[in-house]
């Protein structure tokens, strides 16, 4: 039987990333509610990274024989001092839907020259393996906020992150195209080769 690999997280968006990235990997991956677990999970961290480890471990105290992966993501745009960073989630509540944050985030950049829109998603990814050792990846994606929210593929803050490499927002590709160039990607891409060398 596989080893399973718990991914700490209820979003099935990121859920459906994880599986398509993590295929051929021969672990079961299984998100935490799929596990039977969803403790409640305070993210006081001041950092990405703090914050995944911060949930890993939560889960894993409850699965002690699964290997668990935590991210914690999120957009940082450098005209509004880094906002809204760790908070992207809980940014304008954790309730409040991605279209009225992306428009809110949109109307808070008016007047900001392009030069100036530069921004990035940051993902970090925490493991805790079954004998207590910790990994932690991270992966990044350089952009700039777009002027409208363009295209209906990804989620959360996808439709106005501009990327220019590929000439359009993270919302206008489909998400196998996504993958291969996402923070999460990245970062994902990274843990499986760390866990191939267990």
């Amino acid at each position: 039987m596989a080893q399973r690999l718990v991914f700490a997280t209820g979003n099935a968006g990121k859920m459906r990333e994880i599986r398509e990235i993590m295929e051929g990997s021969g672990y079961e991956i299984l998100s935490m509610k799929e596990a039977g677990v969803d403790p409640e999970i305070v993210e006081d961290g001041t950092t990405f990274r703090e914050n995944a480890m911060i949930k890993a471990r939560a889960v894993a105290a409850l699965l002690p024989d699964a290997i668990v992966l935590a991210d914690d993501s999120g957009l940082v745009i450098d005209a509004l001092n880094g906002e809204p960073g760790v908070y992207s989630a809980r940014y304008l509540g954790t309730d409040t839907p991605y279209s009225v944050k992306n428009a809110e985030l949109i109307h808070r950049m008016e007047g900001v020259p392009e030069e100036k829109r530069s921004a990035r998603f940051v993902c970090a990814i925490a493991a805790v393996l079954p004998d207590g050792r910790e990994l932690e990846t991270e992966g990044r994606i350089e952009g700039r906020i777009g002027y409208e929210p363009r295209g209906t593929f990804g989620f959360g803050y996808d439709p106005i992150f501009y990327v220019p490499e590929i000439g359009c927002t993270t919302g206008e590709i489909p998400e196998t195209e996504k993958n291969k160039i996402s923070h999460r990607g990245r970062a994902l891409e990274r843990m499986k080769e760390e866990l191939k060398k267990l």
